[in-house]
């Protein structure tokens, strides 16, 4: 596929009233939003008027954050895109969970019902998930070091492709006249014995039609990058400069070539959280006002704990500390912190602006402008060796994701970078450009003679 021929890949990350900290305390927004079926019908069905390839929920174990701060409660997203799965048409359903608290069984069944429900739609945002307190709603007093987390991902994963693949795709005989559902002779088994899972029988659910689901990615870190490249399919990224962002997916397809994988077949999707007013003026206006909701305690907090420093550490106009220790010491979400920490110390920000800073995005790229600016901006990163397409991350929702919608997605499709119209159905997989996998148990058939 030549330059000239590439199509932008757009996911819609859909987070209860808006990325922005302060969404929920605008006027429009829906403070029960969080656990509204409606709200989240609505915004698929509005991603889903702009040609998106997919939408995404991201999700993790535990509380997120003060209950003070914003809207807290979550949906488990399986459970969520199963609904939307029945209400929508072509988008695909991306759902977050986590290797260090699931069991690879339970979760191939469940991704497996949510691809065979939806026509093969689905897909999975692979996380270890960092933290402690997630830990302990599990019984486990330590979160479980970095690089064991990754290490358990990698034998998760493999089980769960054991898993999808036990049954062939044509295991279903259906004969009635013989009395024959099904041909044992094409079940296989896991039968996996490893380091942190024990699986014996097949999956009860057949191969879903994509297979696999669609594997996504996140981590950013240098555990994160590695299993990525022997995995994932899409990754998932913040990064705060064209500069950064070339350099990652520079990288990213490195290591993905590296491990004798074809780079083509990865994608990458940095995040924007699209700021869109009429004028610059007016979306810079729009910016103000949600920086102005921002509750600085509750942020204030949110850093400490980022950063793993003591509460009262840090103060609103001071800078951050001298002596933060090197990544490499940090078991949490490592990326996240090295992008933050960067973040503050290139731009020379107080702790109070860069609090300003991350409300918005959490460290994705945030950009205020007009819906031309926006589509400049996108265009500029996809071109220059910086993206195969977006996370777009509305600051308010739904508003900003119908502004999106309405008056960027036609310019980007003028432009010639995203499809006009759907098309015939395709599966998630196909959607990105990506192959339906073999079935590992399947030996691959025969070249044919040439003469």
């Amino acid at each position: 596929m030549t330059q000239h021929d590439r199509r932008l890949h757009l996911n819609a990350f859909l987070m209860n009233t808006g990325h922005h900290e302060a969404s929920w305390r605008l006027p429009e927004s829906d403070p029960y939003a969080d656990v509204a079926l409606d709200h989240y019908v609505n915004l698929a069905r509005i991603a889903e008027r702009g040609t998106f390839d997919s939408l995404f929920l991201a999700d993790s174990p535990q509380l997120w954050g003060s209950v003070g701060q914003r809207p807290a409660g979550a949906l488990e997203p399986l459970t969520l895109l199963t609904a939307l799965a029945t209400l929508t048409e072509h988008i695909g359903l991306i759902a977050t969970a986590s290797t260090s608290y699931n069991s690879p069984y339970n979760l191939a069944r469940r991704f497996a019902s949510l691809d065979i429900i939806s026509g093969g739609r689905a897909g999975w945002n692979i996380v270890t998930t960092a933290g402690a307190e997630a830990a302990r709603n599990f019984g486990v007093d330590e979160e479980p070091a970095h690089a064991t987390r990754y290490e358990r991902a990698a034998e998760f994963l493999d089980v769960a492709q054991k898993l999808w693949d036990s049954w062939e795709d044509d295991l279903i005989v259906a004969d009635k006249a013989a009395g024959v559902w099904g041909d044992d002779a094409k079940l296989h088994p896991a039968r996996h014995k490893g380091t942190y899972f024990s699986i014996e029988g097949a999956l009860n659910v057949p191969r879903a039609p994509q297979g696999y689901p669609l594997l996504v990615q996140a981590g950013s870190s240098q555990d994160g990058k590695h299993f990525a490249a022997r995995y994932a399919e899409a990754v998932f990224t913040a990064q705060q400069t064209l500069k950064a962002a070339q350099d990652f997916y520079a990288d990213l397809k490195a290591r993905t070539k590296a491990a004798g994988r074809d780079p083509g077949l990865i994608k990458v999707l940095p995040g924007i959280v699209p700021v869109i007013g009429s004028t610059e003026a007016e979306a810079r206006a729009h910016e103000q006002v949600l920086e102005n909701h921002i509750v600085y305690g509750h942020g204030l907090e949110r850093l400490e704990g980022l950063l793993q420093l003591r509460p009262g550490t840090l103060e609103l106009d001071g800078r951050l500390p001298a002596d933060l220790p090197p990544e490499s010491a940090i078991e949490g979400a490592r990326s996240r912190y090295t992008l933050v920490v960067e973040l503050a110390r290139q731009e020379r920000l107080t702790v109070r602006q860069l609090i300003g800073r991350l409300g918005g995005g959490r460290g994705h790229l945030t950009f205020a402008g007009t819906p031309e600016q926006v589509a400049d901006e996108i265009e500029r990163w996809f071109t220059l060796g910086a993206a195969d397409g977006f996370n777009i991350m509305p600051a308010v929702l739904p508003s900003g994701l119908e502004l999106f919608v309405e008056h960027v997605v036609p310019i980007l499709r003028t432009r010639g970078l995203l499809r006009t119209e759907y098309g015939p159905r395709q599966t998630l997989r196909e959607r990105y450009g990506l192959p339906r996998p073999e079935n590992q148990y399947l030996a691959p058939a025969p070249a044919l003679a040439t003469h």
